[in-house]
């Protein structure tokens, strides 16, 4: 009776859940219940008599065995955290409760696999990580390398491209990209029509391997292999934002575990991105004009000041051009309102087109446009540019089939010597141009 009372602890001990481990003075283990088996993969003769910090993660050994120390001391220990190796080299996070039995001479510890709870942790801890990325990401690119180090914590990751879908439609487009093989834009456009789309419009994953990504040029066939790569579909309430493609560090693939976990990051990052976008749009329309697409009023201001204070940084001349397009309200009212629109980003594009890069070409609104011209030597050279600009502007343009030949009168005002603040140079400019209109001399107006 006494011998059946010894051994029925034992057989109720296998019956729990969570690892029991008897370890001596040695560190080595000298008894492990069943569950031990379920947790780290070893059967009990794998390891009994083993030194327990031998199935420690390399990095967790320091401050494992200094725990162990202080337990052998008769302090308990509730909820220290380390790795251990499973025997299929993966890793299982633990949560141990021990203590130090001075009769036995036994270190007793209770070993709790707490996975899930870190799982869940990792996703609590990404789902912030991509709201915070999404608030203070200056823009999409800088959201995306945000993105890049959040999924790098998450999963084996050597490797990352987000292609995004053009507003309105299912097109992809190459938005981010590291560390992946380089594909020509031929090839490019063939990988996110032939993997990147397939996934975004089944809304599943998709994996490849090497071969079937470098087999997007025609004529080379794909071989068995590995499929390192995972093309992510990215949706937001219905409405396909793009994909993500990772490529993983191992080489064979991710777990079934890595893509839930994806999954569940990518329906975040898809929220991220489409409040991303829709925070450019704004900021778009509220500094560009929406038929050109040429900076709006409160833009050419911001950069007219910036403008100024180059030149007096450097004791340069600048120039602002005031243009408005003769007879246009007689093209609205005969051919549409439609056709001046056109008109106008024809008017709007050559004269991106006849002025330098660096150059400002701005749109009031109607058919007033301003450019803004730096290091400039003299104010005659404000002339000569604004006679280009009216060269260009009246070479005769096909719009609607309709052939049309626009004229423009031009003011212009010159800092130093027509003002130094930016209302005092585009009131000066406008006022020229009018003089230049009401003149119908065909030269340009710059100082009457």
């Amino acid at each position: 009776m006494k011998d059946e009372a010894r051994k029925l602890p034992l057989s109720l001990v296998d019956l729990l859940l969570d690892a029991v481990l008897l370890v001596d003075t040695a560190g080595r283990v000298v008894y492990v219940n069943a569950a031990c088996e379920r947790i780290f993969g070893y059967s009990p003769d794998e390891i009994i008599g083993r030194s327990m910090i031998d199935f420690v993660a390399p990095e967790d050994r320091d401050r494992t065995l200094e725990e162990a120390r202080i337990v052998m001391t008769g302090q308990p220990r509730i909820g220290f955290e380390n790795r251990y190796v499973r025997k299929d080299g993966s890793l299982v996070p633990i949560m141990w409760s021990a203590r130090w039995s001075e009769a036995d001479q036994l270190r007793i510890g209770v070993a709790r696999d707490i996975t899930e709870r870190k799982r869940a942790e990792e996703l609590q801890a990404a789902t912030y990580a991509v709201s915070e990325a999404a608030h203070d990401a200056v823009d999409l690119t800088s959201l995306f390398r945000e993105i890049d180090q959040i999924i790098a914590k998450l999963v084996p990751l050597a490797g990352l491209a987000v292609a995004t879908c053009t507003p309105g439609t299912s097109e992809l487009t190459l938005s981010y990209e590291r560390n992946l093989p380089e594909l020509p834009s031929d090839m490019q456009t063939t990988f996110l029509k032939r993997y990147c789309s397939e996934a975004v419009l089944n809304g599943r994953p998709r994996t490849l391997s090497d071969d079937e990504l470098l087999a997007t040029r025609p004529g080379k066939a794909a071989t068995d292999a590995d499929q390192p790569y995972l093309v992510m579909p990215l949706i937001d309430q219905k409405e396909a934002v793009g994909a993500l493609i990772l490529k993983s560090r191992h080489g064979a693939g991710y777990s079934e575990k890595d893509r839930e976990l994806l999954h569940f990051v990518s329906a975040q990052i898809a929220t991220a991105i489409k409040r991303r976008q829709l925070t450019e749009e704004l900021m778009q329309s509220a500094r560009y004009d929406d038929l050109t697409g040429l900076p709006n009023r409160r833009l050419l201001h911001d950069r007219i000041r910036s403008a100024l204070a180059r030149s007096r940084g450097r004791g340069t001349r600048m120039a602002v051009l005031f243009i408005d397009i003769d007879g246009f309200k007689q093209v609205n009212d005969s051919l549409g309102h439609a056709t001046g629109d056109r008109l106008l980003k024809k008017v709007a594009q050559r004269l991106k087109e006849c002025l330098r890069e660096e150059d400002t070409v701005a749109r009031l609104g109607g058919d007033e446009f301003v450019v803004l011209v730096e290091d400039l030597g003299t104010p005659q050279d404000a002339v000569a540019i604004a006679e280009k600009v009216r060269s260009a502007i009246g070479e005769p343009v096909n719009v609607d089939k309709i052939a049309l030949k626009a004229a423009a009168s031009i003011g212009t005002a010159v800092y130093p010597e027509h003002g130094v603040e930016p209302e005092q140079l585009l009131r000066h400019a406008d006022a020229a141009m009018y003089l230049d209109k009401k003149a119908k001399t065909g030269e340009t107006s710059w100082d009457r």
